[in-house]
């Protein structure tokens, strides 16, 4: 084969080295999912429709094929998701031979087990329907897409997580992992969580979209929408809530980094409409997307590890 003289080596090199790096990065991921259907009886993972959980499920394809993924898939529903996501979560559902659980808060809402909070927010609400749909359905590996780099308490996580019998993290009770060996044994009523992608940055994930021409629900990609402005962060209205007392609508080009509740989950505003310019826009960036965009993070210091530590993820 003829060099190409107009590329520069250097280039090539680079870009060979980033490949290399995102198919290591692939190998783990799907070397811990074959692990957990090696070793857990009833495995479930956790979809939403946002881009982790998709990521996740596209490596599960990879692991298992072509036989069919040997997990189904549980999503805990606020009500207050933002439409395009539940559009296409169920879309992918229902393209393939996959079976989705759906735990929706306002059925514990409806009936006495979970109060609707002052601010709007549902986002905290999800522990207790996850904790009991875990139980309930005996599930004894829930796989999900968090990654350590997404905020602080996260970085403390095992790829394989123990869990108490009410879905509590203890990290004096994680195990080490080393060369690879993950420790999946627990206790009736424990349960483990499991983070295929845990060594995984924002920008692996884009990189790994593009490269894999993995298709994401819009509303990754700058799009104009109405939002207003709370805490520093572009809120959508819907029917959690919308603007109060001075705070205006507006109509921005936003795109949005990480998705979740509707009520804590802010916009950025983005001329990003594709995944080069989305990659362009993260290697800019010096602040996490949960840092950036999720507000239910900014209640305290230690916001997400108390929530760990009741159960949420």
């Amino acid at each position: 084969m003829t060099a190409r003289l107009d590329v520069v080596p250097e280039v090539l090199s680079a870009a060979g080295h980033a490949r290399g790096h995102l198919r290591a990065l692939e190998s783990e991921a799907i070397h811990i999912l074959r692990e957990v259907a090696g070793e857990f009886d009833r495995p479930v993972i956790l979809f939403s429709g946002g881009k982790d959980s998709i990521l996740v499920l596209h490596l599960a394809r990879k692991a298992f094929h072509p036989a069919p993924i040997p997990f189904s898939l549980l999503h805990v529903d606020t009500g207050h998701n933002f439409p395009e996501v539940i559009a296409y979560r169920d879309a992918v559902v229902s393209g393939g031979d996959l079976r989705l659980d759906v735990a929706r808060v306002q059925d514990w809402i409806d009936d006495g087990r979970l109060s609707e909070r002052p601010d709007g927010t549902r986002n905290p609400l999800q522990t207790v329907p996850l904790v009991d749909t875990i139980a309930d359905r005996r599930f004894d590996a829930v796989i999900g897409g968090a990654r350590r780099d997404e905020e602080r308490s996260r970085a403390k996580e095992r790829i394989f997580s123990l869990r108490d019998a009410f879905g509590g993290w203890d990290p004096r009770r994680q195990r080490p992992e080393l060369w690879d060996l993950y420790n999946g044994k627990h206790a009736p009523g424990e349960h483990v969580r499991v983070f295929p992608i845990s060594n995984w940055t924002e920008l692996d994930v884009w990189n790994y979209i593009d490269v894999e021409q993995i298709v994401l629900p819009d509303i990754y990609y700058a799009h104009e929408r109405e939002v207003f402005l709370r805490g520093g962060m572009w809120l959508t209205p819907g029917d959690w809530g919308g603007p109060v007392g001075s705070e205006v609508l507006q109509r921005r080009q936003v795109r949005y980094r990480t998705v979740g509740d509707m009520s804590c989950t802010g916009a950025v505003e983005s001329g990003a409409t594709d995944v080069a310019a989305v990659i362009e826009e993260i290697i800019a960036t010096r602040i996490t997307e949960r840092g950036a965009t999720r507000a239910d993070d900014k209640l305290s210091e230690a916001a997400m590890e108390d929530r760990k530590r009741e159960g949420y993820f």
